[in-house]
């Protein structure tokens, strides 16, 4: 992504690919670091968790939560809490790998993720529940092909090289389309790689297709003019959910009513005023202001509870994990669902 600044820093669109890649890898540097960082969770587990402030709420986010980014700079969530007595401490993490860990160990009360690592995460005997998902997002995310490239379908792609974050929410969506499609995973070539790495393959000519989510499918088409050969609609939902320590969220449902009513208000505002909105978030994640707009005009912000019919989406999630062989073993979304937790 070539006009990504590091850790904050505004940018304008650079005429230099290079430096936007390795401005990718910084934002997924979790990616390549992710086994260092489950050792060190396994020495944390064996370590006792340094008691919680009472008056604490730590929250889990990733510097690509566009809303977030924007709660944590305008003390919105701060405000709603402050009757309740809270205060609020921000825990950035590198990826929702991460996130499900610090989660695990008790080093954050709830956090933010996709579809996938909550999946991965219960597979691997990790504690945590949810308690609410934004509405779906299917267009948030796509296959992608060079604005030159001769492929106009996804059967198309039988025989290709395709690339993707493995076991990512990406990986799901690739699976249901070439199904649709009448081929199979099978047939293609899939080629795994993190997001900065895959870019480059795609700008190289080394894959003929990337899959990939927003900020940085926004990014591709934006800034190089990559073609949506197929998104999620219809295909598949592309939620997000609120997870969190499940003693946490029992014991604390008012805490849970602040959080999902400062995230619906800050949610409604950003929805109505996305340039306004756009401009306030490009320089905290690093990313022009046209590239966050065009992102947040794909994603929904209004928190619900989660319904049986949203873990029965989640559910079909893992299912083709498992059947993929992406996942040790089958798992029961609906054992990790916190019903009481509702606001």
């Amino acid at each position: 992504m070539s006009s990504i600044a590091s850790d904050g820093a505004a940018g304008q669109p650079s005429q230099k690919p290079a430096s936007g890649l390795q401005a990718l890898r910084n934002m997924f540097v979790g990616f390549l670091v992710f086994t260092a960082f489950v050792l060190i969770a396994a020495f944390l587990l064996a370590q006792p968790v340094r008691a919680q402030g009472k008056n604490e709420l730590r929250i889990g986010i990733q510097k690509s939560s566009a809303l977030h980014t924007l709660q944590r700079a305008n003390g919105s969530l701060e405000k709603k809490l402050q009757p309740l007595g809270l205060t609020v401490k921000w825990v950035e993490f590198p990826a929702g790998p991460q996130l499900l860990e610090g989660l695990n160990v008790g080093a954050v009360d709830v956090g933010y993720v996709g579809e996938a690592p909550p999946i991965f995460a219960q597979a691997a005997g990790a504690q945590f529940v949810y308690i609410g998902n934004d509405p779906a997002s299917p267009q948030a995310e796509a296959i992608v092909v060079r604005k030159d490239s001769p492929i106009q379908s996804v059967a198309e792609l039988k025989g290709k090289k395709v690339a993707l974050n493995k076991g990512s929410n990406v990986h799901y969506l690739l699976a249901r389309l070439v199904e649709k499609a009448g081929i199979k995973l099978t047939d293609l070539q899939v080629v795994y790689l993190p997001p900065a790495d895959a870019r480059a393959a795609f700008e190289s000519k080394n894959v003929d297709a990337w899959v990939i989510w927003d900020p940085f499918l926004a990014a591709a088409e934006k800034q190089i003019g990559a073609r949506v050969l197929a998104d999620g609609t219809g295909v598949v939902n592309n939620h997000q959910y609120y997870l969190a320590q499940r003693d946490y969220a029992s014991k604390n449902p008012k805490v849970v009513q602040a959080l999902f009513a400062a995230s619906v208000e800050d949610g409604e505002w950003l929805k109505a005023n996305l340039k306004q909105a756009a401009a306030q978030i490009a320089p905290l994640q690093g990313l022009p202001a046209e590239v966050v707009e065009l992102a947040l005009q794909r994603q929904a912000f209004n928190v619900k509870p989660i319904t049986p019919a949203v873990a029965a989406d989640q559910q079909k999630i893992a299912d083709t994990f498992h059947e993929l062989k992406l996942i040790p073993k089958a798992i029961k979304v609906s054992d990790a669902v916190l019903v009481e937790a509702k606001p």
